[in-house]
């Protein structure tokens, strides 16, 4: 049973999946804004092992960012601008722990899973992008 119609037209449950991963970043994104504004002493801890300033200033900086981009993604008449400045946020991200040598798998790669739900999910859930890149689905 395939998950998306011919043409630019999604299922149902196609739509519906982008929602839930589309939620999912949304989610993860608030509750890490949200720990950077507070901020806690792991985050400032985290920082300063990253290489960066352990300045409370710094960590409410990027709680504010992250929850400003994910607010982009989370409306939809901003979701692709949303989804691009988070690219460049997960980007970051990677490079950050590209540098420090972090493990492979769940550091340095957490950023690409996150921007692969990301844009994933709003592939699923907005025509604009599936009609960027039109895959199809049986022969033909």
């Amino acid at each position: 049973m395939p998950s998306m119609q011919t043409g630019n037209t999604a299922s149902k449950k196609a739509i519906w999946t982008g929602r839930v991963l589309s939620g999912l970043v949304v989610a993860f994104l608030i509750l890490d804004g949200i720990i950077k504004l507070i901020p806690i002493a792991p985050v400032t801890e985290t920082l300063a092992q990253l290489g960066y300033s352990d300045s409370v200033g710094l960590a409410r900086g990027l709680g504010v960012l992250t929850l400003l981009c994910a607010g982009l993604y989370a409306l939809p008449r901003t979701s692709v601008l949303g989804a691009i400045l988070l690219t460049g946020l997960f980007g970051g991200a990677m490079a950050t722990h590209l540098r420090v040598d972090s493990p492979l798998f769940s550091h340095f790669l957490f950023g690409a899973y996150l921007g692969a739900m990301a844009w994933g999910g709003l592939f699923l859930r907005d025509s604009r992008i599936r009609s960027l890149a039109p895959w199809r689905s049986g022969a033909g």
